[in-house]
């Protein structure tokens, strides 16, 4: 069964972050299964928005024709849970959820409290709620009371990908892959890093540099503090085919996430048969194969940096685990796997 749904995304679905690139594939998925789909952008601001953007959100939500299925991305849904109640009642409604928005880093308490109690309300409501990892899912039903009978979990798919071929001069190339924010940790990895400078190695960063001016600053400063600045590059956001040439350059991923709902960085950098070297934060370790990558708690600089200085200093491990990635890359999901299961939610939704 195939029908028409309305994809209600907040910002512009063309930012270069993992949340955004599932929305942009899946919606392109479900158009090749024969679903027409409507794009309704929502506006900025969130998860934090103003009385005039709610207003502009409210504006084109409620001004989709009643009946139709309307996916709603959770950076905006979480937000929105008055607006969600009045949606159900005359639509099929599904919140897509990368991760729970209480659980981004840099909030204080009373912050991720009416976070939590503002996504809890709006996914009491929904028709169908889309989760990109099991570890969300069991999250949803653990901590917010979503029955797991209308939970759908749609992991992000991969593309096949070039073996990466990594550096031939003896210094090893790092690569992390991220919106310069909190939750990513960028803190915590240079100051590991840093006390690695008796180790052959260069790091680049390729993320968002826009939607937290803070954190960049943060780490720049970090940078500078540490005398990194001739062993760190920081590219800011990178179109895809510059992100291929990063894959293929690079010996070893490596980001500290402070938290990660799927963390697609992770997948593709293995579908590269890349090495990874990580934390256990989130659905991370449901990533990251066995044997494809090391992992530490978030937060443990020391932790961190002991494994960063076993896998640099020992090519033979950083070959046996890229020999690993390369073989459970063949078990990840395609998009069109994903995305037929996002169709069955929709669908069950209707």
């Amino acid at each position: 069964m195939v029908g028409r749904v309305a994809f209600a995304v907040p910002g512009d679905l063309a930012t270069l972050t993992g949340g955004y690139a599932y929305d942009r594939r899946m919606i392109s998925e479900l158009e090749g299964l024969g679903w027409t789909v409507d794009l309704v952008t929502l506006g900025d601001g969130f998860p934090h928005p103003s009385r005039e953007q709610r207003s502009t959100a409210h504006e084109r939500l409620t001004a989709i024709p009643a009946g139709r299925a309307i996916v709603i991305d959770g950076l905006a849904f979480g937000v929105l849970p008055e607006l969600a109640s009045q949606l159900c009642r005359h639509h099929p409604v599904i919140a897509l959820v990368h991760h729970p928005l209480a659980l981004e880093s840099g909030l204080s308490p009373a912050q991720a409290t009416d976070m939590r109690v503002s996504e809890r309300a709006a996914l009491a409501v929904a028709s169908r709620i889309v989760v990109t990892s099991p570890t969300t899912a069991r999250l949803l039903a653990a901590e917010y009371g979503v029955p797991d009978d209308r939970i759908v979990v749609a992991c992000p798919g991969t593309d096949e990908a070039q073996a990466a071929q990594g550096s031939a001069d003896g210094v090893v190339r790092l690569l992390s892959i991220g919106a310069l924010v909190p939750r990513k940790g960028f803190d915590v990895l240079i100051r590991a890093l840093a006390t690695l400078a008796d180790l052959p190695w260069q790091l680049t960063i390729a993320g968002d540099m826009i939607r937290d001016p803070a954190t960049a600053a943060q780490l720049n400063g970090d940078i500078l503090r540490l005398a990194l600045g001739e062993r760190v590059t920081v590219l800011g956001a990178v179109p895809r085919e510059r992100l291929a040439d990063l894959y293929a350059g690079a010996d070893l991923f490596v980001l500290a996430s402070r938290y990660e709902g799927y963390g697609m960085v992770f997948s593709e950098a293995i579908a590269h048969g890349l090495p990874v070297v990580a934390t256990t934060a989130g659905a991370i370790p449901e990533t990251v194969p066995v044997g494809a990558g090391l992992l530490v708690a978030p937060e443990d600089v020391d932790g961190l940096a002991t494994v960063l200085r076993r896998a640099i200093e020992n090519p033979d491990e950083r070959r046996r685990m890229a020999m690993s990635a390369r073989t459970a890359a063949h078990a990840f999901p395609s998009w069109r796997d994903s995305a037929k299961l996002f169709a069955h939610a929709l669908e069950a939704a209707a």
